[in-house]
């Protein structure tokens, strides 16, 4: 059976006929033979070119001589058949061949050959129609593919003979045709679209684009496409808006939208919409688009589109129009400094911070200045001088490449005596152990005394309780106690917890108390008047001197440490309902749930005199949190609010949640509905509550009484929320606050809602963020914890939300939020909830809050279960922050064999590994993962005590203590990013990190040398990604500690592990949204790649053959062929969102390039994702 072979284009044989010919005509040129051969041979050519594609491919192949015998002959020729036969040949050839044929003729100097048989043709009187038709043919297809084409074009004076022949064959269809489409490509070099411009394109366009009409639609959606590429020129646009053509382009449309019932001219439409888009780059299109009730039209017209899915792109256009012609409003804000002000020690002289100091108090930060000087700016319309540039490959600048900068340089900084102030931190380098007892190595189990593992109860009863004693049933009791004043003020309490041994099947208890005065308030079946009284409740502790009445007594036994909580307002129920403060210090938890605990069957409850309970299952393992402890810890955290409640999410604590959450699916077209209903603001204005509901700028603002308006706080640790206004009955703007001393960086969102409905869907607009996009555009959600779930045995955040998307809003900032740039507008995170419960307290998060106070809370509780025998634990004060705040300095390793010379000198000659987290206050991810760190460290995992036993570890694993405690996304309280001072920290503006600087300077003066563990971290940890690591050092980031670190200090290899924000798109959590289970895991794994490091390092001492010393020069080999995402991004963290790319994101056709300030630092990455979002530094040295 035979095969049909085609043959490739290489292997063409030079006896084909189309070569023989091509020879023939080469010869003709050399010999000028008559013009009749030449006429023959091309009408020969021009036939096997229209029939054969082997033709086609054999005359544009590598290699081939076929292209420039046609040029030459096309040049030399005088013979008119002969041109239009070659001029034929080069249709074809480009037509069929698409890009590669067309670049292909370019790169035979064809264009510069056709424009200059353009102008030479243009000489006769008249041009010969055929010809005309042929040359701008060719010259529409190979323009594009040309980058210096405008510029060519314009010398050989081809713009105005084009334009002449539009403008005297208006009626001639066919020549009018190539000439638009030529056209279109002189337009796409600006200079060329002013000087059309000018000789009148734009009117001659609005004589050819009309009304709806069957007739000639090609040469219609031709001018369209021309005249939205002129109309890119402001010159133009303004020429266009003076002569009223906006008006008309929105009448052509509707008329369009009418008529095209079948939809077949869709094409058409949308030329008409980009002419519009193009105008409306400017002021004054955007005004008269606006005066032409153009809002309403093109909202009208792309609604009615919403039914055909064809229509799409028109309803995109739209979309995007309407957006950028809403006029621009300034935020509903005083100012847009913080709410709070902290006065800084020192100011200073240069930067943001100095700017911010230096403007005058009656300066109008918020203005909006948008479009002040749109319409008198210079024409950024001029030809670029080098236009070489553009064959260049993309070069990204911010790479170092000098080589002197690429090595490091050790610095001193300070002097030895300057540094011995640290000597102090470092006590094991001295401690020779004598009076510490290294006899026992049994580890100590890890557990809490007196704190065993039980579940949380929350007792509960009916509106009524029988004060009969014969009713009491086993459990926690609330006994009488007189007081010894003798005072007769009873107190109830609201919370207590269980005993260890209650039965599993005993799901509820009773409790009776002993004098018939007694009064039990509940918190579940609360009467009305009740429930209005409980509005706030202050947590607190047991008095010494109790009243008389009721008091709550626990047995040794209980699983969490006892919390009184009493009434702040007056009860009808109650003798006294005191406010009883803290020695010194108040501090209050957030709302109770009014309805309290809702029962989870269907199931009757117990007598009146019952009590149901709600517990709260502990994992399995040891557990860091304590309510009772944590509480003690706030007491001591210095606030600038000076805040006085507790979140019920930091008191209650947060359990990973026992499935798994999928990275959320987006519903096509959300963002589009989302953004209609924005528009429809401003067409219906009269639906448009605007009621402030929450204001920290105003602390005088009036609370809604409504039960069906939503109530906001966020006066509590790491709370971050400035004012609410309900916009709808639904839908509320949410405006978050600045960071400290600075007038942006909004991201970080923790607020309390309560007074919700169930089966409610309320839409949360967050309108001042900041970044051009968002990972909420790619499935992540916002975090919500429950109260009424927590109370349910459910304490834990869990993904929440529906039609999620981040887009562009109307808000503009002004130039100094904006950096001095104009136009800059703001962007909204908004989500859809659905309540489950009714006057539930519930909490949202933009990642799982991770408060200072919590990290106090975990290290002491660490501190006092570890095996000081074993464990070598010690906490220290690295320094105290701006506000008084301490942050702490921890120090983990292996307690020495025994105090023998041979042990301690092995324990003194240990490596250490400097880990530090939470730079940036809003990436809390990184405070989980230093979690996950500590508490292995900690373990009695034989690996762990092997880690401990090889390394000394010194971490600070907050770095920004006064950032987290305020609610700021990425200062400290100097309004500056700590990350980029390293270069140069200030002891008074910058604590934290002129100290740490500072310990890592005092270990290089030690001569300690460094490690390195990325690769093995790609084995071993399932969300580490080795692919989105980055090992270069940019301009931008020199100031970091990642690269100040490795220059100044000295450390070879010192790192910056990332972490996401949303999820993963590789490994075994692939499609999953990050949990803090996964954040905890990635901490324990970094540890377990340290040891691994340690194993391949040391073969001789683990036993390990020496070729796995190869294996990180395989890592070194392999990284420099990495090329990671985040090199190049410098804008923005997040990737392109495709449904952005029609209408989602700008309001002009430039980038929208954002402030340097605004970018994250996107070191080597560790949580995998689409690109990270977050840090945790990590520095190793040994």
């Amino acid at each position: 059976m035979s095969k049909l072979k085609v043959i490739p284009e290489k292997s063409l044989t030079n006896n084909s006929r189309i070569v023989g010919l091509l020879a023939q005509l080469e010869k003709i040129n050399t010999e000028s033979t008559e013009s009749d051969t030449a006429r023959y041979v091309t009408s020969k050519i021009l036939h096997l070119a229209q029939s054969q594609e082997k033709t086609r491919r054999e005359m544009t192949a590598k290699g081939s001589t076929g292209m420039e015998v046609l040029l030459s002959t096309l040049e030399n020729t005088k013979d008119l058949q002969t041109t239009l036969n070659i001029l034929s040949i080069l249709v074809e050839l480009v037509s069929a061949g698409g890009g590669r044929r067309a670049s292909f003729l370019v790169t035979k100097g064809g264009s510069q050959i056709l424009l200059q048989l353009l102008t030479n043709a243009s000489k006769d009187s008249p041009p010969h129609e055929e010809l005309m038709v042929q040359i701008h043919s060719v010259l529409a297809k190979i323009g594009p593919k040309d980058k210096k084409f405008g510029v060519k074009a314009r010398i050989n004076g081809a713009l105005n003979i084009t334009l002449s022949l539009v403008k005297q064959n208006l009626q001639n269809h066919r020549l009018v045709l190539p000439c638009l489409q030529l056209l279109r490509v002189y337009s796409a070099n600006s200079v060329n679209s002013v000087s059309l411009g000018k000789n009148g394109v734009v009117e001659l366009m609005f004589k050819i684009i009309g009304p709806f009409s069957k007739k000639n639609s090609g040469l219609m959606k031709v001018a369209l496409d021309t005249l939205a590429a002129l109309l890119k020129s402001k010159t133009n646009a303004r020429r266009a808006v003076d002569r009223g053509y906006v008006q008309v382009l929105l009448t052509i449309y509707v008329d369009w939208h009418r008529h095209d019932n079948r939809h077949r001219n869709m094409l058409i439409r949308k030329g008409i919409l980009q002419s519009l888009k193009s105008v409306t780059n400017i002021k004054l299109g955007r005004k008269a688009f606006i005066d032409a009730n153009g809002m309403k039209i093109l909202y009208n017209t792309s609604q009615e589109c919403l039914a055909v899915r064809t229509l799409d792109p028109l309803v995109n256009t739209s979309s995007l129009i309407m957006r950028k012609c809403f006029p621009k409003n300034r935020l509903p804000l005083p100012t847009i400094k913080s709410s709070f002000h902290f006065q800084l020690p020192v100011i200073p002289v240069t930067g943001p911070v100095a700017q911010l100091y230096s403007l005058p108090p009656e300066v109008d930060d918020v203005v909006d200045e948008s479009d002040d000087n749109d319409d008198i700016d210079l024409e950024a319309e001029s030809e670029m001088e080098n236009e070489d540039d553009l064959d260049q490959n993309f070069k990204n600048d911010d790479i170092e490449t000098d080589i002197n900068k690429l090595k490091p340089q050790q610095v001193p900084g300070r002097t030895i005596e300057e540094l011995k102030m640290y000597e102090h931190l470092f006590p094991e380098l001295v401690d020779d152990f004598q009076d510490y007892d290294l006899i026992s190595k049994e580890p100590k189990p890890f557990v809490f005394e007196g704190k065993l593992r039980g579940p949380i109860v929350v007792p509960t009863a009916g509106e009524d309780a029988s004060g009969s004693p014969a009713n009491l049933k086993k459990g926690p009791v609330m006994k009488e106690k007189v007081s010894p004043k003798g005072e007769e003020d009873k107190q109830p309490a609201f919370m207590d917890v269980a005993k260890e041994d209650i039965k599993a099947d005993d799901r509820t208890l009773q409790q009776q108390l002993g004098d018939q005065n007694r009064t039990i308030l509940p918190t579940h079946g609360l009467n009305n008047d009740i429930v209005k009284a409980l509005d706030r409740i202050t947590l607190q502790n047991i008095p010494s001197q109790t009243a008389p009445g009721l008091t709550a007594e626990v047995k040794k036994d209980c699983s969490l440490p006892l919390a009184v909580l009493t009434c702040t307002k007056a009860c009808p129920h109650m003798a006294t309902c005191g406010n009883v403060l803290f020695e010194g210090r108040t501090v209050q938890l957030g709302k109770l749930c009014c309805t309290g605990v809702e029962t989870e069957d269907d199931e009757d409850t117990e007598s009146n005199s019952s009590v149901e309970q709600a517990s709260v299952e502990v994992p399995d393992g040891p557990t860091l949190h304590d309510p009772d402890l944590y509480i003690e810890v706030v007491k001591n955290t210095k606030s600038v609010p000076e805040y006085s409640e507790v979140a019920y999410p930091d008191y209650f604590g947060h359990i990973p949640p026992p499935f798994k959450e999928p990275i959320l699916e987006r519903p096509y077209g959300v963002q589009r509905t989302k953004i209609a209903q924005d528009i429809e603001r401003l067409i219906h204005q009269t639906d448009i509550i605007d009621r402030v509901v929450y204001d920290l700028d105003n602390p005088n603002y009036t609370i809604p009484e409504e039960g069906d308006i939503l109530k906001f706080n966020s006066k509590f640790e790491s709370g971050n929320l400035r004012k609410v206004i309900q916009i709808r009955k639904n839908e509320y703007d949410l405006i978050l606050n600045s960071d400290i001393n600075s007038n942006h960086y909004h991201q970080w969102f923790y607020f309390e809602v309560s007074g919700m409905r169930p089966g409610v869907a309320y839409r949360f607009n967050i309108i001042n963020c900041e970044k051009s996009n968002s990972q909420f555009n790619y499935g992540m959600q916002p975090l919500m914890y429950s109260v009424q779930e927590a109370l349910n045995a459910r304490p834990w955040w869990i993904r929440m939300g529906t039609d999620i998307c981040y887009y562009k809003n109307h808000f503009s900032r002004s130039s100094v939020a904006a950096g001095g740039q104009k136009g800059k507008s703001y962007y909204t995170i908004t989500f859809t909830v659905n309540f489950p419960h009714k006057d539930d307290v519930c909490y949202f998060a933009y990642h799982y809050p991770y408060t200072y106070s919590t990290l106090q809370m975990h290290l002491q509780k660490l501190e006092s279960a570890h095996n000081p025998q074993q464990i070598y634990f010690r906490k220290d004060v690295l320094c105290e922050t701006l506000s008084g705040n301490s942050c702490p300095l921890v120090t983990i390793t292996a307690m020495p064999e025994s105090n023998y010379y041979e042990h301690i000198c092995q324990f003194r000659n240990r490596p250490y590994v400097f880990l530090s987290a939470r730079v940036h206050p809003g990436e809390t991810n990184a405070s989980w993962v230093m979690k996950g760190t500590l508490e292995y460290l900690m373990s009695n995992n034989p690996t762990a005590q092997s880690l401990r036993e090889s390394y000394i570890f010194k971490i600070v694993p907050m770095l920004n203590p006064d950032g987290v405690i305020n609610g700021n996304h990425r200062c400290s309280l100097s309004g500056e990013d700590l990350n980029r001072q390293w270069q140069s920290p200030n002891p008074d503006l910058h604590p934290t990190i002129y100290h740490a600087k500072g310990l890592l300077q005092y270990l290089a003066a030690v001569k300690r040398l460094p490690l390195t563990l990325p690769k093995i971290l790609s084995h071993i940890a399932p969300a580490f990604c080795m692919s989105s690591c980055s090992f270069v050092v940019e301009k931008s980031k020199e100031s970091t500690a990642r690269v100040v670190v490795w220059r100044e200090i000295g450390v070879q290899r010192s790192y910056t592990m990332e972490s996401t924000l949303c999820g993963c798109d590789q490994g075994k959590y692939k499609g999953l949204q990050i949990g803090t289970r996964e954040l905890e895991e990635m901490g324990a794994k970094f540890c377990v790649g340290l040891l691994r490091l340690k194993r391949l390092t040391s073969p001789l001492e683990y036993n390990l053959p020496s070729s796995l010393l190869d294996f990180e020069n395989d890592l070194i080999e392999s990284s420099c062929k990495v090329t990671s995402p985040t090199t190049y991004v410098l804008d923005e963290d997040e990737p392109r969102f495709l449904e952005e790319v029609d209408y989602s994101a700008e309001s002009n056709d430039e980038l929208d390039i954002e402030l340097a300030e605004n970018a994250g630092d996107y070191e080597p990455s560790a949580q995998e994702e689409v690109l990270s979002d977050s840090e945790l530094s990590r520095t190793y040295l040994p």
